[in-house]
Parts: C-alpha cells; structure tokens; sequence
C-alpha cells in the first residue's frame, strides 16, 4: 500500500472531530460522511440496510435536547438552513465506526477508516498516559514531606482537564 493511501486526512483533523457525549468518544454521522466522501443520507441509508450490525453500543442518536445544546454551541447560525440538519444526528462510537467499514465499502471509505482507528487509539494512549502521570505524582508525593505539595499541587493542576462550565454560555433576554 502505498504511504499516500493511508494518509489521506491529518490525525489531528480527525481528532478534532471526536466529541465525548453520555461518557464516550464519538463521531457524528455528517463528519464521518464529509471523510468518507459520501452524503450524509448516503452513510445513514446503508446503517439503515444493516441495522442489526449496530447495535446501541455501537451508534445512537442524539436525544432533542443534545441535538439543542450541540446546535447552541454554534450561536446564531440561519435559522432556515437549520445547519442542514431536519432530525439530531446519528453519532458512532470507535466499534460503529469499524463497523462502517463493512456497510461503506469504496476504497477511500476503507482508508480514512483506518485513520480514523488511529485517531482514537492515539486519544485512548494519551488518556492511559495520563493516568499514569497522575499515579506517579501521587507516589512521589508520598516519598517527600510537606514542602513539596506546592510543587505536587502545580503539577496536578497542569495535568487535570480544564473545569466544565457550570450554566449555560450566552445571552439571555429579561422578560419584562
């Protein structure tokens, strides 16, 4: 195979289009269509042939209210184009998105699938590697007195993910 087959799309690219929703790590179905090159009915029509091949673990569909909150997300977008989206999204897990291999058989569909499984392997090694650091801090922490915390303390903070936002982002109208 040659190295420019498999490097079709950036790994980074690929990564920044994987969100974490109900706790996991997925793709939603127009990106994975816009990688693949194929329409978007396109990719939902064959999930829809092979049904039986994905189960919930595998693909779901966003309830209304995430299909809200992702489209919010995006702040005052035209109102009569709807993002292009009638109904929320399909999303796929890392096991949907191998399985779409099987159901989207062109040959740039079985390539970007490929980097696609790199990307999220590399998102699970990073993750692993940071529980690691985390271990480490912890145990070395043990091993010094007291006057280190301050240092173990900076440390944590550098490594820890950044807060999540306690309310809603934006501007809201007083009613009178």
């Amino acid at each position: 195979m040659k190295k420019s087959e498999t490097n079709l799309i950036p790994i980074e690219t690929i990564e920044s289009k994987i969100l974490l929703l109900r706790g996991r790590k997925v793709m939603l179905d127009r990106e994975l269509a816009a990688l693949y090159g194929v329409e978007t009915k396109h990719l939902k029509r064959q999930v829809k042939r092979n049904i039986e091949r994905f189960p919930d673990d595998f693909m779901f569909q966003l309830s209304v209210q995430e299909f809200t909150d992702w489209r919010s997300q995006f702040g005052a977008s035209n109102s009569s184009e709807k993002m292009g989206l009638r109904y929320p999204p399909y999303v796929f897990t890392e096991l949907g998105v191998a399985m779409l291999s099987s159901v989207l058989n062109s040959k740039q569909a079985i390539q970007v699938n490929i980097q696609i499984m790199r990307a999220f392997t590399k998102l699970r090694d990073m993750i692993s590697t940071h529980k690691e650091m985390q271990k480490k801090i912890d145990d070395m922490e043990k091993k010094y007195d007291n006057q280190f915390k301050i240092v173990f303390d900076a440390l944590r903070q550098l490594i820890e993910p950044p807060a999540k936002p306690k309310g809603k982002i934006g501007f809201t109208a007083k009613k009178a």
